[in-house]
């Protein structure tokens, strides 16, 4: 065996030694999931590969996970509810249960034909809220599936799309901000009509003659980023923290798509911002 063919052959094992430190959970929706409300308007399809979710206009569709996660990365690929989704809210979020839950949340605004769907951000600390980001995306989240992730660590959580970063809420606990670090939380779904509010504060509502309306979502995984070591987790910011890539895309995506930050509404904070919008983004 020659030098580089030697070198290459110790990276690979490097790598697959490494790679086994990290425990991935690829998903399965049968196995991994329940149907929590919708009657048959929540289907699964391809051997619990791929899951649907239907609102009309007598009820919407929900399901949640069979486990409880505590800190990794979770992926879930989704296609939103095309044409006309006005008033409907597509919700995908971590969840804790009791009135100190703790929460991390997407959830997609729907809009009418040829508008862009609202991406809409929050994280809840011991039962508090009202952190919310908003963004328009860069493409149309209608046409093809898009992955949409959490990174949950001690130390911050980052939102992903397509793994560039749009949010990081970092551990703020110095400055007397809770944060969500010992309550495991469930995967929540559901698919629902919020026409008071969702589109334009209420001022559009749902087309009940596009009914009924439907995502789907595949691909789920959870990566268990507890059991990393030091190597593993100085390797890559998706277990650290952001670097400077990702730090560029992350303010590619705040300067271009951010339609709403609570760190920068002036009017709803007029005696001062919370103290966790003083922290580093990054």
């Amino acid at each position: 065996m020659g030098f580089s063919n030697g070198l290459s052959m110790i990276v690979v094992l490097l790598g697959l030694a490494l790679s086994s430190l990290v425990s991935v959970v690829s998903g399965n929706f049968n196995q991994d999931f329940d149907i929590t409300w919708g009657d048959n308007r929540a289907k699964v399809f391809k051997q619990g590969q791929l899951l649907s979710l239907s609102l009309d206009r007598v009820s919407g569709s929900g399901f949640v996970s069979k486990k409880e996660y505590m800190f990794g990365r979770i992926d879930m690929q989704l296609k939103l509810v095309a044409g006309n989704s006005a008033g409907t809210v597509t919700a995908y979020y971590l969840s804790s249960q009791g009135p100190t839950h703790d929460e991390i949340d997407f959830e997609f605004l729907g809009n009418v034909t040829g508008e862009p769907y609202i991406l809409h951000t929050n994280v809840f600390t011991q039962g508090k809220g009202n952190r919310e980001q908003q963004f328009y995306l860069w493409f149309d989240p209608t046409r093809n599936f898009h992955t949409y992730s959490v990174i949950w660590k001690p130390q911050h959580i980052i939102f992903l799309v397509d793994n560039t970063p749009i949010r990081v809420f970092k551990n703020a606990e110095a400055v007397g901000v809770p944060f969500p670090k010992t309550q495991p939380m469930k995967i929540y779904s559901s698919l629902w009509n919020a026409d008071d509010w969702a589109t334009r504060g209420g001022l559009v509502k749902t087309d009940w003659s596009k009914a009924p309306f439907t995502a789907y979502y595949r691909n789920f995984s959870f990566k268990d980023l507890k059991s990393s070591n030091s190597l593993m987790a100085d390797s890559t910011w998706q277990t650290n923290g952001l670097d400077g890539p990702g730090r560029r895309r992350l303010r590619w995506v705040q300067k271009y798509f951010m339609i709403y930050n609570y760190c920068s509404d002036l009017k709803r904070f007029p005696q001062g911002f919370p103290p966790e919008c003083r922290q580093s983004r990054f």
